[in-house]
């Protein structure tokens, strides 16, 4: 029997698993480059104003640390850095893919099942592996067909769309090797997002240093260094695939000499008996939940020291240019152009603290999946305690870190206008202004858990609706009534001189209701449903 045995039988039941989820992700971020595309041939039709751009906000450091350098003003250099985040995102959604597919299943007992059945050792990794590759490279020709339709030179798309395929793969192999190195799905998600943030540290350094040799050592910053549409630097494309070749090169060697459910790394032994705080299923949930909020908040922090520095150099770039004024205020909704990009921001961060809401709510679906839930419901634990336990962190998640994300935009924004005093709580303000729209989806991620649980990762597919009207509704000016269908539409606009607080509570009343619906429907159907 080949090592290989079986890899087909594998990749289609993980084809099976993630119908929902897989095409999500690539759909979503394929089509947000040539979105960008098509905005920067709206907002600027000439040459001057592209320069103008460029010079205001391309090259400031704030921007460059977060999105990476724009090697020109044409509007494949523009959208090419206007993606630049992207590649953090997709190398993330790869790096989890092939984890869920490894080292989760693993740990979950199921790849002993089907160990026992006629499969080759190297089936399981090899299969993850392949059916996360075949997805970066679909979201890469979906990326260079929009492109390309989009009106931009066929070569930089292809250059780009490579760079972008290819960090895909890279992490994507990253995710096989940290689910050998130890023994727990959350262990190895560690030591990959680890890994992606040095990758993403050592990118922002060299972008924003005088000597770029750190961006050299990132795979992140090869997709930039390829110069799509500025020169298209063919050559660079062979160090991520190098680096995926001596990634695999490790991998597969550890996956076969290490025993079934154990990891390269000792595993950290806990205390032999639980603590107090575990005594009972909100100790339980604040146990499993409080990574995820920190690791949140942490990254959010980051990323809102760097947006409040790029503020002022933002609203001086759209002077001028009235389409943008315009549809930079029905983003942000306020009045000052500064102002605008900080709203404009500030809903992009309640859409990914919706993001957060949605994952806390539907960890209910894995706990029950995994078999974890049925034991603990059999004891003295009520089923609305369980439930209530996590729908707690699910609503007070987005709290938490978008009060952070305020937080850290108040002041370095703050410091940048040299009034903290008074930006400071409005930035905290704002953020927190978009908990009631991120709840809503929470809410209904629970309604769905509660009442159809085989469907509740359609939750994730409301959001990428929601990130869809965000992104597209201002820039193609969709009619109200479509836009109005994402309660983002509705977050109370508190940078605007005057404001009502109501959408605030009819959101919040919307998602509590939700989440009471999905209680009462929990408390009646059969745990576990599989």
């Amino acid at each position: 029997m080949s090592t290989l045995t079986g890899t087909r039988h594998v990749a289609r039941l993980i084809l099976r698993r993630d119908r929902v989820l897989l095409p999500l992700w690539v759909l979503l971020l394929a089509v947000l480059p040539a979105t960008y595309a098509a905005s920067f041939f709206e907002l600027f039709p000439t040459e001057a104003e592209r320069a103008a751009y460029a010079a205001g906000t391309a090259r400031n450091p704030s921007i460059v640390a977060l999105l990476g350098p724009a090697y020109g003003d044409s509007i494949g250099a523009l959208t090419a850095q206007r993606s630049g985040f992207l590649l953090v995102i997709i190398a993330l959604a790869s790096l989890l893919t092939v984890i869920r597919h490894t080292r989760t299943e693993e740990e979950a007992g199921r790849r002993e099942l089907l160990g026992a059945t006629v499969l080759g050792r190297h089936a399981g990794l090899t299969a993850a592996l392949l059916v996360t590759y075949a997805a970066d490279l679909l979201l890469g020709l979906v990326t260079v067909a929009g492109l390309v339709a989009s009106g931009l030179p066929a070569a930089g798309s292809c250059a780009y769309g490579l760079a972008t395929v290819l960090t895909g793969i890279v992490f994507a192999t990253i995710g096989g090797l940290a689910a050998q190195l130890t023994e727990t799905a959350g262990g190895a998600r560690g030591i990959g997002i680890a890994v992606l943030g040095a990758a993403f540290g050592l990118r922002l350094v060299g972008d924003t240093a005088t000597h770029d040799w750190p961006s050299w050592l990132s795979p992140l910053g090869w997709a930039a260094r390829v110069r799509a549409y500025e020169g298209d630097r063919w050559w660079v494309l062979a160090l991520p695939l190098a680096a995926t070749v001596l990634l695999a090169a490790v991998a597969y060697p550890v996956s076969v000499r290490r025993d079934l459910g154990a990891g390269l790394l000792p595993p950290r032994l806990g205390p032999a008996t639980a603590g107090r705080a575990l005594s009972g299923a909100f100790g339980l949930a604040w146990r499993l939940h409080r990574g995820q909020i920190l690791w949140w908040s942490v990254g959010f922090g980051l990323l809102g020291l760097i947006l409040g520095g790029a503020a002022q150099a933002a609203g001086r770039s759209m002077e001028g240019n009235a389409q943008l004024e315009e549809i930079m205020a029905r983003i942000g909704g306020a009045s000052g152009l500064a102002d605008a990009y900080l709203g404009a921001t500030l809903s992009l961060a309640g859409l990914a603290a919706a993001g957060y809401g949605v994952q806390a709510a539907l960890r209910m679906r894995s706990e029950e999946t995994d078999g974890r839930a049925e034991p603990l419901l059999v004891t003295g634990t009520h089923r609305s305690t369980w439930l209530l336990s996590h729908v707690v962190f699910a609503l007070l998640g987005p709290v938490v870190v978008l009060a952070v994300t305020g937080l850290a935009i108040g002041l370095t924004y703050g410091l940048s206008v040299h009034d903290v005093p008074r930006e400071l709580p409005r930035m905290v303000g704002a953020g927190l202004a978009q908990v009631p729209a991120a709840w809503v989806l929470a809410g209904l991620a629970v309604l769905l858990y509660g009442l159809l649980p085989r469907l509740a990762s359609v939750a994730w597919a409301i959001l990428a609706v929601c990130v869809l009207l965000g992104q597209l509704g201002a820039v193609l000016k969709l009619s109200q009534w479509l836009l109005d269908v994402s309660p983002f539409t509705h977050t109370p606009q508190v940078l605007r001189p005057q404001w009502s607080a109501t959408p605030f509570w009819v959101l919040a009343a919307v998602a509590l209701v939700a989440a009471a619906a999905g209680l009462a429907a929990f408390r009646r159907r059969d745990v576990p449903v599989t």
